[in-house]
C-alpha cells in the first residue's frame, strides 16, 4: 500500500513539475518541451531526488511516446506515407547505413573502439528522436510542410530499424551465419506484422470502430481505441519490434476509417498528458554533474554528431528532389540522437559492447542533442524568413519552392487559398502579400489564427 501511494505521489510530482516547467518555458517564449526536460532534471535522482519509484514512472512514461506515435499514424495516412516513400525508404536506409559506416571507420581509424564497437556506436548515432521532432514540428506549426513529411518518413524507417538492431545486437560479435540468421528472423517478423496490419486495417478495424461508435458513449469509444493501440503495441513488442512502431501501425489502421477525426479528438488530451510525463522521464536520465565534469568532451561530441548527421541527411534530401531550404530543415531536424538510443546503449552495456564510461558519454551527448533540437527547428523558419529579405537570395529561394500548400480550387473568387501555415505556407503568403494579391489562409491552430488576425490576413 505504501509503495502504491509512493508511485502516485511520484507521478503527481512529475506532472506538477512538468506543468511548472512548461508554463515557465511558454512565459519565456521557449519550447514547452524544454520545460518538461528541465523539470525532469530538477526532480530526478541527479537533481533534488524527489522521485523514488523511477522505474515505474519511466514505464508509465512510455505511454507518452506510444500515444504520440499513435496519433501520428492517425494523422499521417497511408496516402501521405506513399508520397514520401522514396525518401522514407531509400533515404532512411541510406542515412542509417552511411552513419554506421562512417562512425565505425572513424572509431577504428582513431583507435578508440574495435570494429564491433564502432558498428554498435554507429547504430546508436543513426537514430533520431521521433517524439522530440514530432512535438517540435507540432509546436512550430510545420506538420503540413514537405520537409516535415520527409522527416517523419525517415523517422518511421529508423523506428522500424530499432527492431532489427535489437535482434542483431546479441549476435553482433558472433560468426556471420548467426548474425545473418538473426537479421533474417527480424525481417520476417516485420513482414508478418506489416501483413497483419494490412489485413486488420481493411477487414477488422473499421467494423470494430463502427461497433464502438454505435454505443454512442465517448468513454466506451475512448477505452476501445486505447485498448486497440496498446494491444497492437504490446504485440509488436512481444515480436521483438518496438512497441512505438506498433502504436504507429495502429494509428495507420485507423487513419483511413471515417472515425479517424473522432479518434484524434478523444486521444489528443491523453497524449499530451503522457507526453509531458515521457519528456520529464527523459530529463531524469540526464546527469548534470557528469555533463559538467566532462563538458568540453561532451560539447565536442555533440558538435561532431550533429554536424556529421546534418552533412549526411541534408545532401540525401537534396538527392531525393527536395529544395535546398527544405533539405537544410530536414538535416537540422534529424541531427540529434533519439530516445531509442538510450535503449540500445543500455542493451550494449549489458552485453559488454561498451564500457560504463562510454555509456555515460552516449547518454549525456544524446540528452544535450535532444535539448538543442527544439531551438533548431524553431529557428530554421526564421532563418529562411531573414534570407527572403535579401533580394538576390529571395529570388533564388522562391524559384526553387514547390508550393504544395496551395489549394487547387479557391472557394472565394479572386483569392488565393493557402491551406496550412507551415514554412511553405508562410513563404507563399509573403510572396503574394508583396504582390498585393488577395489571400485567404486556412489553419486550425489558435496561435496561427492570432498571428493572422494581427496581420489582417483573412483566415
Amino acid at each position: 500500500m505504501q509503495e502504491d501511494f509512493r508511485l502516485i505521489l511520484d507521478i503527481v510530482t512529475v506532472l506538477a513539475a512538468a506543468a511548472a516547467g512548461g508554463f515557465l518555458a511558454s512565459l519565456l517564449r521557449q519550447p514547452v518541451l524544454l520545460g518538461y526536460l528541465l523539470a525532469g532534471i530538477l526532480v530526478g535522482p541527479t537533481g533534488l531526488g524527489w522521485i523514488k519509484e523511477l522505474v515505474q514512472v519511466e514505464t508509465l512514461a512510455q505511454f507518452g511516446v506510444t500515444f504520440l506515435l499513435f496519433t501520428l499514424g492517425v494523422e499521417f495516412s497511408l496516402k501521405e506515407l506513399r508520397k514520401v516513400r522514396g525518401i522514407a525508404v531509400g533515404g532512411g536506409i541510406l542515412q542509417i547505413g552511411l552513419t554506421i559506416l562512417i562512425t565505425a571507420v572513424l572509431a577504428v581509424v582513431s583507435g578508440w573502439l574495435t570494429p564491433v564497437q564502432g558498428i554498435f556506436l554507429g547504430a546508436v548515432l543513426s537514430l533520431s528522436s521521433t517524439a522530440v521532432v514530432l512535438k517540435s514540428l507540432t509546436e512550430t506549426n510545420q506538420m503540413g510542410t514537405p520537409q516535415a513529411q520527409a522527416m517523419l518518413g525517415i523517422l518511421i524507417v529508423q523506428d522500424l530499424a530499432v527492431g532489427l538492431m535489437l535482434a542483431v545486437l546479441p549476435a553482433l560479435d558472433c560468426p556471420l551465419p548467426e548474425l545473418a540468421g538473426s537479421l533474417a528472423r527480424a525481417l520476417a517478423e516485420i513482414g508478418l506484422v506489416g501483413l497483419g496490419a494490412v489485413v486488420g486495417g481493411i477487414w477488422l478495424v473499421p467494423g470494430f470502430l463502427r461497433l464502438l461508435a454505435q454505443q454512442e458513449s465517448k468513454e466506451v469509444f475512448l477505452l476501445g481505441v486505447i485498448s486497440l493501440c496498446v494491444g497492437i503495441a504490446l504485440l509488436t513488442e512481444r515480436l521483438g519490434i518496438s512497441s512505438e512502431i506498433g502504436a504507429f501501425i495502429a494509428g495507420l489502421m485507423i487513419s483511413e476509417v471515417e472515425y479517424a477525426d473522432q479518434t484524434l479528438d478523444y486521444v489528443e488530451p491523453l497524449r499530451d498528458v503522457f507526453a509531458a510525463l515521457f519528456f520529464a522521464a527523459i530529463g531524469m536520465l540526464i546527469d548534470p554533474s557528469f555533463i559538467l565534469g566532462h563538458l568540453l568532451l561532451i560539447l565536442g561530441l555533440v558538435g561532431l554528431v550533429m554536424v556529421g548527421k546534418f552533412c549526411i541527411v541534408a545532401p540525401l534530401a537534396r538527392l531525393f528532389g527536395y529544395t535546398l531550404p527544405a533539405a537544410v530543415v530536414v538535416g537540422l531536424g534529424l541531427s540529434q540522437i533519439g530516445e531509442f538510443s538510450f535503449v540500445l546503449a543500455s542493451e550494449g552495456q549489458a552485453l559488454g559492447l561498451v564500457s560504463r564510461q562510454i555509456y555515460l558519454l552516449i547518454v549525456s551527448t544524446t540528452a544535450v542533442t535532444l535539448l538543442l533540437t527544439p531551438f533548431l527547428l524553431r529557428g530554421a523558419p526564421r532563418l529562411f524568413s531573414g534570407l527572403h529579405g535579401i533580394p538576390f537570395l529571395a529570388r533564388w529561394l522562391e524559384s526553387g519552392e514547390r508550393p504544395r500548400a496551395l489549394a487547387p480550387d479557391a472557394p472565394q473568387q479572386g483569392h488565393v487559398v493557402v491551406c496550412g501555415y507551415g514554412q511553405v505556407g508562410q513563404d507563399i503568403v509573403r510572396i503574394l502579400e508583396a504582390r498585393r494579391h488577395p489571400l485567404l489562409v486556412i489553419d486550425q491552430s489558435e496561435r496561427v489564427i492570432q498571428h493572422l488576425r494581427s496581420r489582417g490576413i483573412p483566415y
